[in-house]
């Protein structure tokens, strides 16, 4: 892992997208270079061991989005998809197809291990009530999966939890209202410190996980 005692604009352009890189104690990132480290989505972890808080923010600029549904969401996961094309953004598909079942930890885990290695800016997840895969998607580390039935937490979710995985429960919602709460959760930037300090308390607990179950 890479060491910097200071970021640059021209060292953040020149590291990997999606990288972790570490800051020395005392170390500093220019205005500039915080920017392009966030549209390349690239994690600080601080010497002392502290992440960047800014860093844990999801990504505001949506580009790439992976989706998945098990068997109760094929029709909606296709309308989505659809949606989001037409609207520009990458959808990376990944199933499942067809209306033999499926289970719904299996779709979930892999939008959810697409997000925690910042290959796709945000997930999609679709179950017959959203709540399984939500629970599921949150035991990838890095995911904060959320399941929104209205727009309205579909906004809190991401402006105040950070969230970066969407949970959709096809049998709960039409497909308009579905897209509405797509574009929503999608079109919602997180930007306040004082919820982007809770996210590295989230982190945390993550990374204390272990030590409780040992």
């Amino acid at each position: 892992m890479k060491r910097f005692q200071m970021i640059t604009e021209a060292d953040a352009r020149m590291l990997e997208q999606g990288s972790t890189v570490v800051l020395v104690a005392g170390g500093h990132i220019t205005p500039l270079a915080r920017d392009s480290l966030k549209a390349r989505r690239i994690t600080i972890v601080r010497e002392d061991g502290d992440v960047d808080v800014e860093s844990l923010a999801p990504v505001a600029d949506v580009r790439v989005v992976a989706l998945a549904s098990d068997h109760t969401g094929v029709a909606l996961r296709n309308a989505i998809r659809q949606h989001l094309r037409g609207r520009g953004i990458a959808v990376d598909d990944l199933g499942t197809d067809g209306h033999e079942p499926v289970d719904y930890p299996d779709t979930a885990a892999a939008v959810a291990v697409q997000v925690a290695r910042r290959e796709a800016d945000a997930g999609i997840v679709i179950d017959g009530a959203g709540l399984g895969s939500a629970i599921a998607a949150n035991k990838v580390a890095g995911v904060r999966a959320a399941m929104c039935p209205t727009r309205t937490l579909a906004r809190y979710a991401r402006e105040h939890n950070g969230a970066n995985v969407l949970a959709l429960g096809s049998t709960l919602m039409t497909p308009e209202e579905a897209l509405a709460i797509v574009d929503t959760f999608l079109g919602t930037a997180m930007r306040e410190p004082r919820y982007l300090r809770r996210l590295a308390k989230i982190r945390e607990l993550e990374r204390r996980a272990p030590e409780r179950s040992s």
